[in-house]
Parts: C-alpha cells; structure tokens; sequence
C-alpha cells in the first residue's frame, strides 16, 4: 500500500469510530433535555432522576466524541496537506465557526448543567441542557457544511495567482442545497441513534423489573422517537437522492452497479454478479424503484456508469471516475436495511409493550406465553437491548457509502484525492501513525464500552428514603407552640 491508500485508511476508520459517538451524543442530549423538561412541568421526581442518569450515559459519549474529534481534524494538515492549501479558505470557514459559536455553547452550558443540580432554578438547569443539544445540532450542521461543500463546491473562486480556492459568499456554502438535505436525514438519523440506547438499556432494566418508575417512561419516550425520527429518515433521504442524482451522478449509478443507463429502472434489493456488471446470475428486483428514487417519477432515466464515465472524461480529461462499485452497492443496501430494521423493531416494541400487545401475546402457545403476574415476557425486551447496534452500523454505512462514493474526487470537480494527499510525508510515517491510532481507539472503545455498560447496568440513584414520622415527637412541638 502507497502513502495514498493508507492515508484514506487513517482517514476513514478515525471518521467511521468518531461517528460512533456523534449521533449518540446529539440524539441523547435531546432526550435528556425532554425529561428534564417533563421534570420541570409535572415536578414529578422520577423525570429528575431520569434525566440525571442519561446524562451521565450522554456525558460519557461526549467527552470520548471530544477527544476523538479533535484527533481527525489534526489530520487535515498532517496527510492532507496539499487539500489543506488548496481549499482551506473554504473548508476552514464552517469549521471555525462550529468551534467558536457551537462547542463554546456545548461545553460552556454542559458545564452549567453538571454542577448546576439543586443550586440553579429548575427552569434553568433544563435550559442549560435545551442550549447544550442546539449547540450539538449546530456543530453538526456546520461539519456538514464543510462536507456538503467537498461533496458541491459553491461560493468560491479559484485565484489564478495562487491556485487556491478562495471563499466568495459564505452565505452560499452555509445553504448549500446538499447540505440542506443532507442535515435533516443527518439529525434523524443521531434521534435514531440516541433512542436505540434508551430503548437497550431500558429494556435491559425492565427485563429484570428494575428501576421501572425511570425506565418505563424512558422506554415509550425512546420507542416514538425512533419511530418517528425513522419516518423523517426516509422522507429526507428520499429528497437526497434525487440531490445525489442532479449533482454526483456517477454516485447513484454505482448505488445501484447499474453500468447501462435505462429508463425505467428497478431497484434491486439483492444481486448476484460479476463486478464489472457484465453477467448477473441471481437478482431480486423491485420494478421502477429506482427510477423514482432518482427522478421522482416512476418511468424516469437514470444514467448508467459507462455513459456517466464518458462524461466525466470529457469534462476533466482522461481517468477513472468510477468508484469501488461493490462498496457502494452494499454499503447503500446495508445502510437501508439496518436503519429500517431499526424502525420495525420500534414499531414491533410499542406494539407488544403496550395494550395491543396482551391481545396478540394472547395467541401465542401456551409455551411461549409469560409467566404469571408477568405482563411483558423476557423475550420482548430482549429485542430492546439487540436494537442498540442497529442505528450505529446505518450511520457507518451511510457515510462510508457518501465518502467512498464520491471517489476518485476530495472536492468533487476540483480535486482529486491523489492530489490532496501530504507530498513530504512518506508512507512509513502514515503507516506508523495508522497503527498508533488504531491501538489507541481500540483502548478508548474498550474505556467507552466498559464505563456505558457499567452506568447503564447499574440504574438510577434510588431516591431518598423518606424520614420516619414522630407522631409523640410532633404533639411535644404542637404543645410547646400553644405555651407560648
């Protein structure tokens, strides 16, 4: 491997791992904020306790998010050296914004929020928490500005002295059309996500009939929002598709390894073939799918990778414009498939933890039926606690398909990859610094790992037992009242 693959390589797992923790730190810190506002509303102490559980579980996620965040940045100018000078005055805008204005509010309000408990008004230790999950949105939208642009280049020139983009209307990059669609399907994605642990880890505890006073409400609350937020999911990727088609169509060709254009195009949930598209031998198909995926209509033209590929060549010369065509076919497969797995085990669990569910556990044989004075069986819950991992590999999948399927282009149209690469940096360097932070996030996942299963097993702190009433004690206090 070259200095170039192993710079992708870095890249790529340093950005698979830290977006780990990214949707659950924006998904959970929403719902933390809801349950203290339930808290605040109703003065109900179990919302209380609640919020301050998740919010050690969303603490947690955050300060490993931080740590491995930064780690990524660095290397923009470490193995991105040549990307940094040519379009830094760019890319860099969004992300300085995202650091000065987002994380100034999410670390400065998290802070409140932590040592605020019982000497803030209740109204406003909720805030604080309201503040801290804008501040995580805001971060996100202003990375996926800076990504929407490598992904569409707008509001720019190129200066013909220096050879570097300059940024012309910032206002441009910050209303980019992918990044308009790209940041709702983004953000119900990270509900999604932060849900997913809610409905785990509460299933986990309602399995066992602990803590069911905190988990209960945590349970339903997580099961709507996964629910819902899948429903935005779809709805907003269905609008980027048809973006990714009008912008990068050599993307949605390779989404689908469809190297003929047609018209209309099905959309094949499984296929069987060689890699070059050049003999099929087993394919389940859904007729026109793709065809409205692409165009919005149910007969529309969707080009295939051939014809993109002439394209390109004469727009940008001679080359290979086709991605790693496999990886985008199955990553695109697999980021739907997980993420609507997700959704039907939310629909499933409402369905069967609730009043419905006595009916239709009522058919069930008598084998499988719950014991007495169990309302919901074991087995139930277990489906909560395997939903966990579902969102997480759909976010990874789905990135992994937008990065790689961009390729052979850093900035699609202006920049190829092999051109962004560090010059002076030499492959033993980035192999030696691949291994170290490689290690190194395998020792901070096992930290992570260990520290959320630890917290999340143990539950909420019980609440304070309530002090014994003397009643002889009281009649003396009573008495001596009425002396004086």
């Amino acid at each position: 491997m070259d200095q170039l693959d192993l710079a992708r390589w870095q890249f790529g797992i340093t950005t698979v791992y830290h977006y780990v923790f990214v949707p659950i730190t924006i998904g959970l810190s929403v719902l933390v904020a809801v349950l203290e506002t339930a808290y605040v509303r109703t003065g109900k102490e179990h919302y209380k306790r609640a919020a301050k559980f998740w919010g050690k579980l969303f603490l947690i996620n955050f300060a490993i998010g931080v740590a491995t965040g930064l780690v990524q940045e660095f290397q923009f100018g470490m193995a991105w050296s040549d990307y940094s000078r040519y379009v830094g005055d760019v890319f860099g805008a969004p992300l300085a914004i995202e650091a000065l204005l987002a994380f100034f509010l999410e670390s400065t309000f998290l802070g409140l929020w932590i040592f605020g408990w019982d000497k803030l008004p209740k109204w406003a230790h909720a805030a604080c928490m309201w503040i801290v999950a804008i501040g995580t949105m805001l971060s996100a939208y202003f990375i996926l500005a800076a990504n929407s642009w490598m992904q569409h280049p707008v509001g720019y020139r190129i200066n013909p002295d220096s050879g570097r983009a300059e940024l012309t209307d910032f206002v441009a990059v910050l209303t980019n059309s992918t990044l308009l669609s790209a940041f709702p399907h983004v953000l119900f994605a990270c509900f999604m996500t932060g849900a997913a642990l809610m409905i785990g880890v509460s299933a986990w505890h309602l399995a066992r009939r602990r803590h069911q006073d905190v988990m209960r409400p945590s349970f339903r609350l997580a099961s709507w929002v996964m629910l819902v937020a899948a429903v935005g999911v779809v709805i907003s990727g269905d609008m980027q598709a048809r973006i990714m088609t009008e912008q990068q169509p050599m993307k949605m060709a390779a989404a689908e390894a469809l190297y003929d254009t047609v018209a209309p195009a099905s959309f094949s949930i499984f296929t069987i073939g060689s890699l070059d598209g050049s003999d099929e031998l087993f394919s389940v198909r859904v007729p026109r799918l793709l065809s409205f995926l692409a165009t919005a209509t149910w007969d529309g033209e969707v080009e295939g990778i051939n014809d993109v590929q002439r394209e390109e060549e004469a727009a940008y010369g001679p080359g290979d414009y086709r991605p790693n065509v496999p990886v985008a076919y199955w990553t695109f497969r697999l980021m739907i498939g997980t993420g609507l797995l997700a959704a039907a085990v939310a629909a499933a669990l409402l369905v069967l933890t609730g009043r419905p569910g006595r009916w239709i556990r009522g058919l069930w044989p008598r084998r499988l039926a719950p014991p007495d004075g169990e309302t919901v069986p074991r087995r139930v819950w277990r489906i909560g606690v395997w939903a966990i991992p579902l969102p997480i590999l759909a976010n990874s999948f789905g990135w992994i398909f937008t990065e790689m399927g961009r390729q052979p282009w850093v900035v699609y149209g202006m920049l190829r990859t092999a051109d962004g690469v560090s010059p002076s940096v030499s492959a033993g360097t980035v192999a030696t610094s691949l291994t170290v932070f490689t290690l190194l996030y395998a020792v901070l996942g096992v930290i992570e790992f260990r520290l959320l299963r630890s917290y999340a097993m143990a539950g909420p702190e019980e609440p304070a037992p309530e002090k014994p009433v003397d009643e002889d004690a009281e009649d003396a206090e009573r008495q001596l009242a009425f002396a004086y």
